[in-house]
């Protein structure tokens, strides 16, 4: 499991997101969107585009403790546009793989 999720994860193009149950689902875990969490949370992988991870609401999960802010920032970076709520449009910035 851990190995397809992070590969998928490497697989996401700039510029664009995918929700932590998508990633499950295009891994074959349909349903277990918390354990792509753990494994974000868990991993080291080397240059894992890990922001580009977000809910299925369309916001991001983390604290604002500062990693919330450095995820946003790091996808503005990448073109990604937040509305008034710091809600990202998925059906325009959703990853389709």
């Amino acid at each position: 499991m851990h190995k397809k999720i992070i590969d998928i994860i490497y697989r996401i193009p700039a510029g664009k997101v995918a929700t932590y149950g998508q990633i499950a689902a295009f891994a074959g875990f349909p349903g277990r969107a918390r354990h792509v969490g753990w494994i974000l949370n868990q991993t080291n992988a080397p240059n894992l585009p890990w922001f580009r991870v977000i809910n299925s609401k369309g916001s991001i999960s983390l604290p604002h403790n500062g990693k919330y802010e450095l995820q946003k920032v790091l996808l503005q970076e990448e073109g990604i546009i937040f509305d008034e709520k710091d809600f990202i449009n998925l059906k325009i910035f959703g990853w389709k793989p």
